[in-house]
């Protein structure tokens, strides 16, 4: 490897897969950017680490990263990050997925993976629509927001991603944006840390779909209503419901260890089980 490049590229298939697909403005990059910085925080083998995602935009990331990496069907990373994982405990697994694959489709996977507590690291990349197949609503597209399959405006209520996960029992969660870069990073580093289901929404900026649709403006427009539309745990505390109506609050919400991950668990179930069956040999 040259010696002038970054350290990001010793986790980039470089040489193969590039230039990426994404469109100019997206922020999938800078999402992958941080789980460089974050991965190369924890100083984990890459050899010890298994990116899985399903389809859409943000599924796309594992082939740019030089990990074991698994590109599978529609919402369904999780079922076969699970499977991996069982396999093989000693795998470090992030599942990366955008909001509809990770809600629609994928919302069981979603709920089961959170409540057993299966050790996965899962990011979340929210852009308000289905950006790959041409910006279909999902279940975090606004009220009143405009896409392909919502002419006259959505009407449905959204899905909060993060008050889902906690409630279905993840031990980590947490949101960000790609503005907010290093917040971003620490985050996801504290998301990777744990022994647990955890979770980071990502809210990131669809310029070609949702942002033309809407007549938000261009990227640089999507990226400051990141800026100015979003605030901190404890900035949400200090304002008035009239002053946080229509911002996105930051931070981690649930950061827990009371809850033993489920290849924990299930490593002793199987012990308990093969010593029952020794000692019914026995007699």
């Amino acid at each position: 490897m040259a010696a002038h490049l970054p350290y990001e590229y010793i986790y980039l298939r470089y040489k193969k897969k590039f230039p990426h697909v994404w469109c100019p403005g997206c922020g999938i990059g800078i999402v992958m950017g941080s789980i460089i910085r974050a991965v190369d925080f924890m100083k984990w083998n890459m050899n010890d680490i298994l990116l899985v995602s399903g389809i859409g935009c943000t599924s796309r990331m594992p082939v740019y990263l030089d990990f074991n990496t698994l590109h599978t069907t529609h919402g369904r990373a999780l079922a076969f990050g699970t499977g991996a994982k069982l396999a093989n405990p000693s795998l470090k697994v992030i599942a990366v997925m955008g909001d509809g694959d990770a809600l629609a489709i994928g919302g069981n996977h979603l709920i089961h993976s959170a409540r057993r507590n299966i050790e996965i690291t899962t990011i979340v990349v929210n852009n308000n629509n289905y950006g790959m197949t041409g910006g279909q609503f999902s279940p975090t597209t606004p009220v009143g927001a405009l896409t392909t399959t919502t002419p006259y405006g959505m009407m449905e209520p959204v899905f909060d991603i993060c008050s889902l996960a906690g409630g279905a029992g993840a031990v980590y969660v947490g949101r960000s944006t790609v503005f907010h870069v290093m917040e971003l990073d620490k985050i996801i580093a504290g998301a990777l840390s744990k022994d647990g289901f955890s979770l980071v929404e990502v809210m990131s900026p669809c310029p070609t779909n949702y942002g033309r649709a809407n007549r938000i403006g261009d990227a640089v427009k999507m990226m400051e209503s990141l800026q100015e539309n979003t605030v901190t745990i404890a900035q949400a505390e200090k304002l008035s419901p009239e002053q946080r109506e229509g911002k996105i609050v930051r931070g981690v919400f649930v950061d827990r260890d009371d809850n033993e991950g489920y290849t924990s668990r299930y490593g002793k179930l199987c012990a308990k089980a093969a010593e029952e069956v020794s000692r019914r040999e026995v007699h």
